[in-house]
């Protein structure tokens, strides 16, 4: 049973899936974090309190996503929910493509961990796959969870990953808009099959990404096309669809961020990614806010 006095805090980085042509299967972990502190009470009960990012849109009860991931954790180990005290301070934007729901999850198993800590045993695979039943796929909490860049896949044992280093001289840059992106709504308009050549195409791709973002950041405009989804989705995202065109046809490897609507920019360079954003603040037909971002490697960390 939980220690009905212990309180751990938990940092949970941002993340960008896809990356251009590793649909559902690639993600890089952001310098952008949300941060969570829970208190176990040793009576029944729930206070939540929520500030910065969507603060006003977060609900307060059982239904928060980090309330229902750590019960879902207690349950999958047979453990008595004990009261908890959730305090949450959010920098992830919302609906942004940049992983919130996928961190919110994240957040909440890992800190039931650290709750259970000397109770039950709860390894990575554990994490992985509960985060991948609570979120529905791994790409977004493969990186969230172990930071990054991950290539996640499922098997008969169920969801796994590697993590890779990404080479020094990839300088990431996000493009943030004012309106959001249901990500319900984006995988609604794939197909359900795509041309034998669009496949071969993306397999391709997603080999050279790997080198791309690992030893050669000069190849990241050709590893960053993609013919599976991208296009599909452009309609309901017409100023990211727009943003992408712009930048790659100046030589930035620019892709849509996740689900969009952000715009996600694997620059090879500190330099040439202050060119980007330099691009995008003169010419853009709509607001975009830029964030210059490092990757994170820890992924989530929790402290007692």
């Amino acid at each position: 049973m939980t220690d009905a006095t212990r309180t751990v805090t938990v940092r949970v980085p941002a993340t960008t899936a896809n990356l251009g042509p590793g649909f559902d299967t690639l993600g890089l972990a952001l310098s952008i974090y949300d941060e969570l502190t829970v208190t176990a009470l040793p009576e029944q009960g729930l206070e939540v309190t929520v500030e910065g990012v969507g603060a006003d849109e977060i609900p307060r009860d059982a239904s928060n996503l980090i309330v229902s991931s750590i019960a879902y954790v207690y349950e999958q180990f047979g453990q008595p929910l004990p009261g908890l005290r959730l305090h949450a301070v959010n920098g992830i934007p919302h609906g942004r493509g940049l992983g919130s729901s996928g961190a919110a999850v994240v957040a909440g198993i890992v800190a039931a961990r650290g709750l259970l800590e000397g109770v039950v045993e709860i390894t990575h695979g554990d994490l992985l796959r509960i985060a991948t039943e609570i979120e529905g796929h791994p790409d977004n909490v493969a990186p969230s969870l172990f930071g990054g860049l991950t290539i996640a896949w499922l098997d008969e044992h169920g969801p796994q990953h590697k993590k890779l280093i990404v080479h020094r001289g990839v300088s990431p840059l996000v493009f943030v808009p004012t309106f959001t992106m249901s990500t319900k709504l984006a995988r609604s308009l794939q197909p359900q099959s795509v041309p034998h050549e669009d496949a071969i195409f993306n397999v391709s791709r997603s080999a050279l990404l790997i080198a791309a973002l690992t030893q050669s950041p000069e190849l990241l405009l050709a590893a960053t096309e993609d013919k599976l989804h991208q296009s599909y989705r452009a309609s309901a995202m017409p100023e990211t669809d727009a943003l992408v065109r712009m930048l790659r046809a100046e030589g930035f490897a620019a892709v849509v961020s996740g689900a969009g609507p952000s715009v996600l920019v694997l620059a090879d360079g500190p330099g040439r990614r202050a060119v980007a954003a330099e691009l995008v603040a003169r010419h853009a037909t709509s607001p975009w806010h830029a964030l210059m971002l490092a990757v994170d490697v820890k992924g989530a960390t929790v402290k007692e």
